[in-house]
């Protein structure tokens, strides 16, 4: 289903191009409120000077989807992995479908896998197996690792610690954890991604204090789109559906909280993201 020529840009309000091109590194592109207009979601997000998506690859299905997808559109790349809620899920077929798509140029990170302990659709037994199976995938590809935890920061580290020396780098997206837990990851030499959570003054209030203690070469940036809408834009957006076009957005927000400037954040985690992933630099 095509999009309106009303639907097919932003509020001029919402409509922000930063100096740096910025890089989204977790973008939800296959998800099904992106299948009429994502020719637009991607022009805007290169209107914005988003210039590269990570496509969230979170079970066999998504992972296919975003690996076709960065082959249809120039500065996408996917990531490939069984997220904990589908952790029971994971069998020896599964395990060599996902090795073969680890094998594919535009898969960029193993992943979105981890630990939730917060909502167990998949036991945390599943849970730890799953993860434990996809670090190995991880070791052997040397590919970099696209981490979700929640409420699970305690065992998440434990498990790190054991397969660090084994593992090439690792990023915790869509970080919304406490200080203790940060600190956890930083001494692993862990990887952090900050989303719109940080905009939303009712429940990541508690991050601001915190953007100061993570290094500039280990944070990126995201969106997590279509989820997490950040709270701080000036207009409402139709349908409340997030996009990579608002990542300046979060982008002003962090930069505002450890008193850099907005250009400086952004050539910062976007030079951080493209050695994490090994992107190409003109992408």
């Amino acid at each position: 289903m095509a999009s309106s020529a009303v639907d097919n840009v932003l509020p001029e309000a919402l409509q922000f191009r930063p100096t740096s091109p910025l890089v989204d590194i977790g973008a939800n592109l296959t998800h099904e409120s992106f299948d009429r207009d994502l020719d637009d979601v991607i022009a805007r997000a290169h209107a914005a000077h988003v210039n590269t998506m990570i496509v969230t690859g979170t079970d066999l299905a998504h992972a296919e989807q975003a690996i076709a997808l960065s082959g249809q559109y120039p500065g996408l790349f996917a990531t490939a992995g069984i997220h904990p809620h589908d952790a029971s899920c994971w069998n020896a077929e599964l395990a060599n479908k996902m090795k073969a798509l680890h094998a594919h140029p535009k898969v960029v990170a193993v992943g979105e896998c981890g630990l939730d302990f917060n909502r167990n659709f998949s036991t945390p037994a599943e849970q730890e197996h799953a993860f434990e199976a996809q670090l190995a995938l991880a070791a052997e590809s040397g590919l970099p690792l696209f981490l979700h935890e929640r409420d699970a920061g305690v065992r998440m580290r434990e498990i790190l610690a054991a397969w660090r020396d084994d593992i090439s780098d690792a990023v915790v997206h869509c970080f919304t954890a406490d200080r203790d837990t940060l600190h956890g990851y930083l001494d692993l030499d862990i990887h952090i991604g900050l989303t719109g959570w940080i905009c939303d003054e009712r429940r990541g209030h508690h991050l601001r204090p915190l953007v100061n203690d993570i290094p500039l070469e280990r944070l990126m940036v995201e969106t997590d789109c279509p989820y997490l809408l950040p709270r701080n834009l000036p207009a409402k957006l139709k349908g409340r559906r997030h996009e990579p076009a608002l990542l300046p957005w979060i982008v002003k927000e962090i930069a505002q909280w450890r008193g850099i400037s907005e250009a400086e954040l952004g050539s910062a985690t976007t030079q951080t993201a493209q050695r994490f992933f090994r992107l190409p630099t003109e992408s």
